[in-house]
């Protein structure tokens, strides 16, 4: 088959770039390089599978042309830094909302009809229900970003339904593993390597997280890709449990062998939208047999350490 992936050269995208490639099928990678990586996309230039495009998913021309021919779009690209949404607040408007209805025009304009999107537990807010289901009553938005994914859902859901296509919507708890370029491991880690005897922690700590290893990930995306059969699918992708933020450090300071001074900014939020509790029912995609591989702690350690044997992913792109 012939994929197109967009934000192929960042953190979960050149990692599904590289899977697809290892199963025999044909991608067109296509990113503006903004926050994407060219060292990430390293074997997948190697391959006669993959053809990288450089390109914005707001230039609807050049979208339209990189699709074409494709038989399934997944739509990776987007803003991703949740936590400064209030600071340029157009950004997740355009890169995550507009860019979306961008990639689906263009789909409809080459008629390819299967897109698989990635999405964010963001977009429940602030639930009542936890672990929290698919089909859990939306709340009041408490961020941009979960705005502009659940706007970028709609958009799925309203192409599908007038054009034929068929959509799988997944709402990703954060990600972890090789190629993690930002979040709070990197932010910690970061910290330590400048003093290794603090840390200075947002919120007070207690916040309730769940996260999910990065190959994990894409054993269920591709499954649920092969496997689901409505005109739109929305799975939830987490595991079973979740860690507090404190948990976390703990896990980060002792593989470091550090004991740094943590010192806390208070609250029960990090930041202006930073739910304090996020942990998704995930029996949707546990139906079609999927289960992940690697605990919240293992994965964490696995960012670690890739982190530490890549110093340069530290640098500002």
């Amino acid at each position: 088959m012939k994929y197109v992936v967009t934000g192929c050269a960042g953190f979960v995208g050149s990692n599904l770039t590289d899977r697809l490639l290892a199963d025999g099928h044909e991608v067109v990678g296509y990113d503006n390089f903004s926050t994407g990586r060219m060292a990430f996309l390293s074997q997948a230039l190697d391959h006669k599978r993959f053809r990288l495009v450089r390109g914005d998913v707001l230039d609807l021309g050049d979208l339209t042309a990189a699709v074409a021919g494709a038989d399934v779009v997944m739509h990776l690209a987007a803003n991703a830094d949740v936590r400064f949404g209030t600071d340029h607040p157009r950004r997740d408007l355009e890169q995550n909302t507009i860019a979306t209805w961008n990639v689906l025009e263009a789909m409809r304009q080459g008629g390819v009809k299967r897109i698989g999107f990635s999405s964010t537990g963001s977009v429940y807010g602030e639930p009542q229900v936890f672990p929290t289901p698919e089909d859990a009553p939306f709340p009041v938005q408490t961020s941009l970003y979960g705005a502009s994914k659940a706007a970028g859902e709609a958009l799925i859901a309203a192409y599908c339904t007038g054009f034929a296509m068929r959509g799988c919507i997944f709402r990703f708890v954060s990600i972890l593993g090789e190629r993690y370029s930002h979040g709070h491991v990197f932010d910690f880690y970061k910290q330590l390597l400048d003093h290794s005897g603090q840390l200075h922690v947002l919120g007070n700590g207690q916040q309730r997280k769940s996260y999910l290893y990065v190959q994990d990930c894409l054993d269920a995306m591709l499954l649920a890709m092969d496997r689901s059969s409505g005109p739109v699918d929305v799975f939830n992708l987490g595991t079973d449990e979740y860690c507090t933020v404190n948990d976390s450090i703990g896990w980060i300071t002792g593989q470091l062998g550090l004991r740094p001074a943590v010192t806390y900014a208070g609250g029960e939020r990090g930041w202006i939208g930073d739910s304090p509790f996020i942990f998704l029912h995930c029996g949707k995609i546990r139906k079609l047999g999927w289960a992940p591989k690697f605990t919240i702690k293992q994965g964490i350690e696995r960012t670690l350490q890739f982190l530490q044997k890549n110093p340069w992913i530290l640098e500002r792109k």
